[in-house]
């Protein structure tokens, strides 16, 4: 059971599709405020608006979305959601061409790619459950975290070049045609896939809308780990305009020595998720976990020490790799984690509801931060940050404690994974 093992070809064609769609959204990255700026003429708190409305309201309008994918087929909801985005995105160089792109329309097209995105990724959560042998599971997420930041390290560059050759919308229209590929490569894993059984009749309940939060909370070992996800993700995040902010004004620093402090870094998160695997098997998933989840707390404080020039640059490329190399190892074990615990009824539901959770997180934390800056300045609130997210690897000791108490659960949903793919 090496590391370049065969999965099968229906977790190919997935993971084709992830691959080729992770790099479409990379391409575009940044492209909805600068189609707002540059395009459109809008003012700071316009884009700002634009950014928060998209992650708010995109997280409201997909907490039914959860329910609804549950109890359907996940291929078909996966095929649907990326056609739905293509569809979105393409109405925008469509506007434009015909001399009627506004404002509103990018909002509304941002909220429904949002709610598309939360809907995708549990249709796609469950989908792999079902594709992929429970032992096989780590191995899967592996491959998809290093194609993630491939597409992180690569995708931001080449698309930064072709904003500036061709404009940010011919960069959407790629984004576009990125998730008709993934269609298409949903489409060819072919086979049959069952339609959920669902007991109690048909229609949506409010305990259905609940179900994935419930499930979360009162779980002893996935609890524990959503709050320290959840938390050190807002706060990784919230950081982030902070620090642009600190870097590009009153550091001094270029537009390109900023892409590259964050750009260079994502070998490391390549590195971490080609590691996680020997490392879970060599020294156990319970304690890799808790050592990198521990080390990647401790790296965002030493960005409040950056300063002008090349040793201020070759700080934080320093500290982001050592960060993104300890979250490369961690998000594929977290997430291998959290399908073994959650039985496959509940799969979509938990994995939308920790994904709204996780937007409507990071919009409080960015606009909370962006507050905090503006009373302290930006070095003091990254900062606050960093001695915050030092207090995080308390939940792990706490999850780590439950995570014997999960092996009947585990086993429980391995076995039902499989009667679902029988």
């Amino acid at each position: 059971m090496g590391a370049s093992r065969s999965l099968g070809r229906p977790f190919g064609w997935l993971w084709t599709a992830y691959a080729v769609s992770a790099f479409g959204t990379w391409l575009a990255f940044d492209a909805f405020p600068l189609i707002a700026i540059t395009v459109l003429h809008a003012g700071p708190a316009r884009v700002s608006a634009l950014a928060a409305a998209g992650l708010l309201v995109g997280a409201a309008v997909a907490v039914p979305l959860g329910p609804w994918v549950e109890f359907r087929r996940k291929r078909p909801v996966m095929i649907a959601m990326d056609l739905v985005r293509c569809a979105a995105l393409l109405s925008l160089p469509a506007a434009f061409l015909l001399g009627g792109l506004g404002f509103a329309q990018l909002l509304v097209v941002s909220v429904v790619v949002a709610a598309a995105d939360i809907a995708f990724t549990a249709a796609s959560g469950a989908c792999l459950k079902t594709l992929v042998r429970p032992d096989d599971l780590l191995a899967a997420n592996g491959r998809l975290e290093s194609t993630s930041w491939t597409a992180t390290m690569l995708g931001p560059p080449l698309g930064g070049a072709a904003i500036g050759l061709f404009g940010p919308l011919v960069t959407v229209a790629a984004n576009a045609v990125s998730f008709l590929l993934s269609a298409a490569g949903i489409r060819a894993i072919g086979g049959t896939e069952p339609r959920p059984v669902r007991s109690g009749g048909a229609g949506l309940r409010t305990g259905d809308l609940l179900e994935g939060w419930r499930h979360i909370l009162t779980s002893p070992a996935l609890r524990p780990l959503f709050l320290n996800q959840i938390l050190v993700g807002g706060l990784i995040m919230a950081t982030a305009p902070v620090l642009a902010v600190l870097m590009l004004g009153d550091l001094g620093f270029a537009p390109w020595q900023y892409a590259l402090a964050f750009a260079a870094p994502c070998v490391g998160g390549l590195l971490g998720s080609r590691l996680a695997r020997p490392l879970a098997a060599r020294f156990g998933r319970p304690r890799i976990m808790l050592v990198s989840g521990t080390l990647r707390a401790c790296w965002l404080l030493g960005l409040a020490f950056v300063r002008p020039g090349v040793a201020g640059l070759v700080l934080v490329i320093g500290v982001e790799l050592g960060l993104i190399t300890c979250m490369g190892v961690f998000n594929p074990l977290y997430a291998t984690c959290r399908l073994e615990w959650t039985p496959p009824d509940r799969v979509a539901r938990v994995l939308s509801a920790w994904s709204v959770t996780s937007k409507l997180t990071i919009a409080a934390m960015t606009g909370l931060w962006g507050v905090l800056a503006g009373l302290t300045g930006p070095r003091t609130a990254v900062a606050v940050a960093g001695v915050l997210s030092l207090a995080t690897p308390a939940l792990l000791v706490r999850g780590r404690r439950a995570m014997p108490g999960s092996d009947v659960l585990t086993q429980v949903s391995a076995g039902a994974s499989v009667k679902v793919r029988e």
